[in-house]
């Protein structure tokens, strides 16, 4: 685990909100310079600290208006692969997190549709169909707030 200062924290917490910013527009609004918010950025990717930078999606302006949770139950946990279902269900281009958890379920999914019979679309022919899936539990996205996390 790397040692965060409160410089540190707010960096990230920039980065979080905008990750285009480049070191010298970072160092503008936390009062360094540019070649300072340059090596305090390299030292937390290289710490692990900032593992990727992605591209966040307006899903609904392109068209997928529908977001649904899965839960997913295993049918028979012993005869079925995880890595198996696991690879089968990340080739579903509709599919966009795949979580293994402990709980009620062995996996949630969050899927992405055009509209509620898109969604019906690839629960039957794709999801369903995958191997080792038994029961499957539902829940309709109708809100999100992202929240900036606890840094």
């Amino acid at each position: 685990m790397i040692a965060l200062d409160n410089l540190d924290r707010q960096m990230l917490r920039l980065l979080a909100g905008d990750a285009t910013l480049s070191a010298g527009a970072v160092g503008r609004r936390l009062g360094l310079s540019q070649p300072a918010a340059w090596r305090r950025l390299k030292r937390l990717r290289d710490a692990g600290a900032i593992a990727r930078h992605r591209l966040d999606l307006d899903l609904p302006s392109l068209g997928f208006g529908v977001t649904v949770f899965l839960g997913i139950t295993l049918a028979a946990k012993g005869r079925v692969s995880l890595a198996d279902f696991e690879r089968a269900v990340s080739a579903i281009p509709e599919v966009q997190t795949v979580q293994h958890v402990l709980g009620l379920y062995d996996y949630r999914l969050r899927v992405v549709a055009r509209d509620l019979s898109d969604f019906e679309r690839v629960l039957r022919r794709r999801i369903m169909t995958l191997p080792g899936v038994g029961a499957v539990d539902a829940n309709v996205l109708l809100s999100e707030e992202r929240l900036p996390g606890p840094l």
